[in-house]
Order: structure tokens, then C-alpha cells, then sequence
């Protein structure tokens, strides 16, 4: 039985914990799975811990969905009086069939603890399918530097997850390499690692623009894109986004939190001859393929891929969604309604990126920049970018490898738990 129809068939009677490493399918099998609900006529609410994370499924972030505010933990609800949702909110939480919540790596505890509660105070009586390896970014809580991931909640077991783990890496097929990106994951290091990951560390590509850059921080990447830029000498093409708003209440504060989570230039500055990362997934082209944009004019970019392929590329729509109770020729009905739209090319810079913003790309010229990794399982991330290791180059990171292929020991054991 294929990995879909397995998961398919659990979700009828059991929640479901979909998880493996990088460049697993992971992201695929989530939508396809969301698009057998959907094309059935069933109500999906698909939710992630942060803007980033839920834009990559269309959806909108776990606070936004069950009202949590600002809060952080069930103390700072009641603190906030957002113990007891709306009435409104628990009626759209108990229509669900299935709530999606995706990289579940970077749930706390406490946030897992405040989901349980909004369920049970929401009667949900659909299924929950939690995606995410635990090996990979972990959460991030304010003011506290302390570490506690979903699994630790004691509302985890409630939920008697059935666990699928995919194995199968599908980003390369260089044997070697995904030997070396398990080990990584896993924290393991030994000599032959070590010498592994020297091979790596080679002169540069010439061009610069020819590459693309991983920086652990969102300064060292703007710099590095601006500088680039401005050497190619050509006509500068400045293409702002259009946003329409379908509800008057929408703050622009919103919308620009919006368009950074997803990638979204306001104004996309481009030249004739810039190498550009597309940001989405479509027929004719992936996310994290690389391209080199060959004309512009008012309406389209004609970008020129790396198989010689020219394609004509029209702005694409991404919405901003909210689930809501509608009245429809009388009926009471919930539906996933557009607050915005946003139109804007689908494509980023390529001479440079951040880890984060990286997310479930593939990227076959890379170079990472070693020296701003700072956070367990960061490595691990940037290094399965890589979806070509010969083309894959390392900045010495002027320490020992070891200090950057670090993971945290919870989330270690209980991901060796699963197998």
C-alpha cells in the first residue's frame, strides 16, 4: 500500500503523526492528502506554529485559527481572558474533518497543551494529522531559552497518534550524501564525517551569481542580494505587488507580516540576465529551481531554466484565508474565505537566501555560510538544501564540525523512539 493511501486509511478511525527527514515527501503527501478532503467536499484546516511554516500549505497559523491571542501557555489565556473561545470559534473548530497542523518541530509544550484544550472545549470529533520531523528547527519561546517540544506535553498521548515514518529520500540519489545528511541528523560524528565534510569546503564558482547563498541571518543575505544586484549592468525592473482586500478591516500591518512569511516581495527588483530561485511549486517549474530571467515587460518575466526551457511567467494569487460562518441562501454554512490577495511573481533573488526562508526548497548550487549556524539541528537543514552535493560548497566555519552538528537530546531520543 502506498504511504497515501496508508495515511488515508488511518485517518479514518486515528490521528496521525507523518514525520521522516528532509526531502522525504513530506510537504507532497501532506497536500495531496489535503486535496482527497477537500476534492470530497470536507472541511480541512490546515495550521502551522508561524506564518512561514502555514503559508507553505495555504492555510493560517495555529493562534489565528483557535484564538489563542498572544498568549503562550494555558496560565497566559486565562491571564488574557481567552480561556473560553467564542462561541463562533468553537462551532468552526467542531465542523473540521481534519486539522492539519504542519512542523510540528517548532510546537512547544504549552502550545500543544493550549490545542488540546480548544479541541475538547470544541467537541472536535474529526481526526488530526500532525507533519514535522523533531530533528529539525525546534520551537522558539519568548523570553525563555528552554526548549519543550509537542511530544513532551502530556496531552501528546491523549491523541494516540498512529506514527508514519518515511524514509525514502527523493531531493538526491547520491547514496553517499544522504549517508552523510542521516548522520548529521542524527547528531552522529566520526572521522569520516569529518573528512566528508572538509570535501566540501573548495574554491568558490568565480561568478558568485552563478551559486546561491545560505546565511543563517536575514542582514548578511538583503546585503549580499543588494550587492549582486547592482553589478549586473542592466535596466533595473522594479515590479511592485498588487494586494486587493475582500474584507475593509484588513491592516496593512497584516498584509506586509503576510507577504515576508511568504516570501513576497512588495517591490521585486529585477535586471535582465538575474539569476532568480522560483518560491513555488507548479507543473513547469519547483520550488528552489533555479532560473535566469532573459526579458521583461508589463506583464510577464521570461525566465530561462537550466534545461533551456523558456517560461513565460504571469504574476499568481496567494490568499490570505480564515475559516468563518457564513449565511448562504439561508443556510448557516463554514467557509474558508479570502481576508486579501496578493499578486506578485513567484520568484525571489538567487544569489542568496536565509535557512528559514529556505524551507522545503531544492537547490542544486549552494553554498552555505557555516559561521552563522547557531541553533540545534540548523546544519542539518541548511545541508539537505543541497539537492546536488557536487555542486555544493561549505564555508569553513572556523571551528570544529562537531560544534555545528548539534541536536537537541530530547528530541533525539524520542525520535529514536519511532523506529
Amino acid at each position: 500500500m502506498s504511504d497515501l493511501k496508508n495515511i488515508l486509511k488511518k485517518l479514518e478511525s486515528n490521528n496521525v503523526f507523518l514525520t521522516g527527514g528532509a526531502g522525504v515527501g513530506k510537504t507532497t503527501i501532506t497536500t495531496k492528502i489535503i486535496d482527497h478532503y477537500e476534492k470530497d467536499l470536507k472541511k480541512v484546516a490546515k495550521l502551522a506554529s508561524t506564518g512561514m511554516a502555514a503559508t507553505l500549505i495555504n492555510g493560517q497559523t495555529l493562534h489565528s485559527f483557535l484564538d489563542l491571542g498572544i498568549s503562550s501557555n494555558i496560565e497566559e489565556l486565562i491571564e488574557n481572558k481567552k480561556e473560553n473561545p467564542k462561541k463562533k470559534i468553537k462551532k468552526i473548530i467542531s465542523s473540521m474533518d481534519l486539522i492539519v497542523i504542519d512542523e510540528i518541530s517548532m510546537v512547544s509544550s504549552n502550545l500543544f497543551d493550549m490545542i488540546q484544550l480548544r479541541l475538547k472545549q470544541s467537541n472536535f470529533k474529526g481526526t488530526l494529522l500532525v507533519v514535522g520531523d523533531f530533528l529539525q528547527l525546534p520551537p522558539v519561546v519568548r523570553g525563555s531559552r528552554d526548549v519543550s517540544f509537542a511530544f513532551e506535553s502530556k496531552n501528546w498521548d491523549f491523541f494516540k497518534f498512529d506514527y508514519v515514518v518515511l524514509e525514502k529520500i527523493y531531493r538526491t540519489d547520491n547514496l553517499v550524501f544522504i549517508d552523510l545528511l542521516n548522520n548529521v541528523r542524527f547528531g552522529i560524528m566520526s572521522e569520516e564525517i569529518h573528512n566528508h565534510l572538509n570535501s566540501y569546503i573548495k574554491p568558490f564558482e568565480e561568478d558568485l551569481k552563478k551559486v546561491t547563498y545560505l546565511f543563517g541571518k536575514n542582514i548578511s543575505a538583503e546585503q549580499h542580494n543588494k550587492k549582486l544586484l547592482e553589478e549586473i549592468d542592466s535596466e533595473l525592473f522594479v515590479r511592485p505587488s498588487e494586494v486587493i482586500k475582500h474584507i475593509s478591516s484588513v491592516k496593512s500591518t497584516d498584509i506586509d507580516r503576510f507577504m515576508d512569511d511568504a516570501r513576497i516581495d512588495k517591490f521585486l527588483r529585477l535586471k535582465v540576465g538575474v539569476p532568480i530561485l522560483f518560491t513555488r511549486n507548479s507543473w513547469n517549474y519547483f520550488n528552489g529551481e533555479r532560473g535566469v530571467v532573459t526579458s521583461v515587460d508589463d506583464e510577464f518575466i521570461y525566465i530561462k531554466k537550466s534545461d533551456g526551457t523558456i517560461i513565460k511567467l504571469k504574476p499568481v494569487a496567494e490568499d490570505k484565508k480564515r475559516w468563518t460562518e457564513k449565511t448562504v441562501d439561508g443556510k448557516k454554512l463554514f467557509i474558508e474565505e479570502s481576508l486579501f490577495t496578493v499578486y506578485q511573481f513567484p520568484v525571489k533573488l538567487a544569489f542568496a537566501i536565509t535557512i528559514h526562508k529556505s524551507q522545503g526548497m531544492s537547490i542544486k548550487n549552494l553554498i552555505i555560510e557555516t559561521r552563522e549556524i547557531f541553533a540545534p539541528s540548523q546544519f542539518y537543514v541548511a545541508l539537505s538544501r543541497s539537492s546536488n552535493p557536487e555542486n555544493l560548497n561549505l564555508v569553513s566555519p572556523g571551528k570544529q564540525w562537531h560544534s555545528l552538528i548539534f541536536v537537541n537530546s530530547k528530541a533525539l531520543s524520542f525520535v529514536k523512539s519511532l523506529s
